[in-house]
Formats: C-alpha cells, structure tokens, sequence
C-alpha cells in the first residue's frame, strides 16, 4: 500500500542527472552548441539546457529518441537513454541499475567523473589508484570467460578513470579509509602487490589525496559488518548554480549496483565515514604500514 509520504516524495534526480551528461557528451562530441542542437530536434534552448542540467522533470522520449537520433548514438545506447527517461519518473530513494548499462555509458563512471570530492570505504584498493597489473588481475578474475582483448579494454578504461585524481587542474578530492584486510589478501602475485602497495604510498602525498588504513585492531565499526561504500560530493558546474546533492554508492559485484539519494541515508553513510575515521591509522602512520607490507612481500619465500 502507497503511503501518503511515498506520494509526495520527489522523483529521483539520480537518472536526469545521468540522462542529461550522457546528452550533453554526444551533444559536444558532435560539435554542436546547444542553440543549433535545440533547433535542429525543434527544442527550445532552455528546454535542452534543462535536460543537460537534469533538470527537466517531463522528460518526453520522443525528444530523447530525437536527440540520440542526431548524435547518430547506436540502438543499444539510444534504448538505454530512453529507458533512463522511463526511470526518471520514478519516485523511489534509490536505484539498482545493475547491468542496464555498457561501459561507456556507466551509470557510477559518469558520477564519478563529475563528482568534486569522493570518501571511500572498501577492503580493496579502490579502482582509482590500482597500478595496471594490480586492475588486470581483479577484472581478469571477475570476466573469467572474456577475450584478451575485452581484459586490456577494461584494464585501459580503468587507467584513464584515474587521471581525475592525478591531472593539475581542478584534481578530483579523494579520501580513502581502507580495511587492513587489503594489505594482505593476495591480488595476482608477490610483485603486484609489492608495487601497488608502494604506489598508494606515494599517490597519498598528493595534497587531495588521503589514505588511511582502518586496521583490524579497530574491530568493528558500529558492532556490523557495513560493506564497502563511497560517498560522492558534488560542487555546482556555474557559479550561479547549486550543488547537486550526494550520492551513496555501494557496488553489488555479481548483483545489483544500488545508488542512494535520501539525504537520511546520505547522512548515516557520512556518520559511518567518521566512525571508520576515529579509529584509522594516521596518514603517516598508514604510509609506513603500506612500505612494511611492501617490503614483506619483496622478501623470497
């Protein structure tokens, strides 16, 4: 039964949000401003800045099929845009949208790339700072019936996600509370783990990067075992402009991929962040962790 808080609960901004950077992309691949865009789908211009914003809340799927129709987008990406204008109207806190989705057009990719700052929790090292060989060995596990070439293409995908965290201009702000558990579980081999446990060493002295190991003298956080999750913040995209609000994802592996938006559950997450920070080795003290396990797996066994 539907409460009465149900119906007046707003519909998610979680699909136009993503919806709108699919649009504006392949809007810009293509070359057009978004006057000549509108003109061409007969649009108005605020009609078309509203979707590329997500803030279009009738979004009609004519104009969607109009607009992928004019970037030439494929039949696959052209029926995965229409259905996120379906999913639009929906009026749920939160979305699992598991493998609705290719690879480039990734429902967590593109948040990711537009969010300012990301907390992260997992008990594994996060895909934004594996080395190469450390990502190859995590997909080449998961995508145990895949060719050669899918691996390197999801390795290579992998790589250039990291250049947010690395390049000098507007550096996306990365705090990381990694389990202790990841030290020690064996990703490929001796080597692979001696190299990427010296390279997040290193990539946390960036000035927006912080790591901190959450060792397993801290137990466990709130009595539970919680999961991994990461906390995405965003800053407005105009000076003019609002913030859009955070996002909680939590990654389903073999299940659904669940996003959340109700500033509750945003809030318990953020709480959850500062408990698993209380207890967290100090960055220096992480680092000299980190050089140790490094150096444990150098020595022949």
């Amino acid at each position: 039964m539907t409460s009465k808080n149900d119906e007046e609960s707003p519909a998610s901004t979680l699909p136009r949000r993503q919806l709108g950077r699919f649009l504006r992309e392949e809007r810009e691949k293509n070359g057009l401003t978004i006057d000549a865009a509108a003109r061409l789908v007969d649009l108005s211009k605020s009609a078309l800045q509203r979707l590329e914003s997500g803030r279009n809340q009738r979004i009609r799927k004519q104009d969607i099929r109009a607009l992928c129709e004019m970037y030439e987008v494929d039949a696959v990406d052209t029926a995965q845009a229409v259905e996120l204008a379906e999913q639009a109207k929906a009026k749920s806190w939160y979305h699992a949208f598991g493998g609705l989705f290719s690879d480039e057009f990734n429902m967590y990719i593109g948040l990711e790339a537009s969010a300012r700052r990301l907390i992260v929790y997992h008990e594994q090292v996060p895909g934004l700072l594996q080395t190469r060989d450390y990502a190859r060995a995590l997909i080449s596990a998961f995508y145990v019936n895949s060719s050669f070439d899918d691996i390197e293409r999801r390795v290579e995908l992998r790589m250039k996600r990291q250049i947010i965290v690395t390049r000098k201009s507007d550096p996306l702000i990365l705090e990381v509370l990694l389990h202790e558990s990841a030290l020690h579980r064996l990703i490929g081999n001796r080597k692979i783990m001696s190299v990427q446990l010296r390279h997040l060493a290193e990539i946390s002295k960036l000035p927006n990067v912080t790591i901190r190991v959450s060792p397993y003298a801290a137990g466990m956080t709130w009595g539970i075992l919680h999961g991994q999750f990461v906390i995405l913040g965003f800053d407005g995209d105009a000076p003019t402009r609002s913030a859009e609000p955070p996002i909680v994802f939590l990654e389903g592996g073999p299940s659904s991929d669940v996003y959340l938006e109700k500033a509750a559950e945003v809030r318990r997450y953020d709480d959850l962040a500062a408990a698993i920070r209380a207890t967290a080795l100090g960055e220096n003290e992480t680092r000299d962790l980190l050089r140790r396990a490094a150096k444990e797996y150098e020595r022949e066994h």
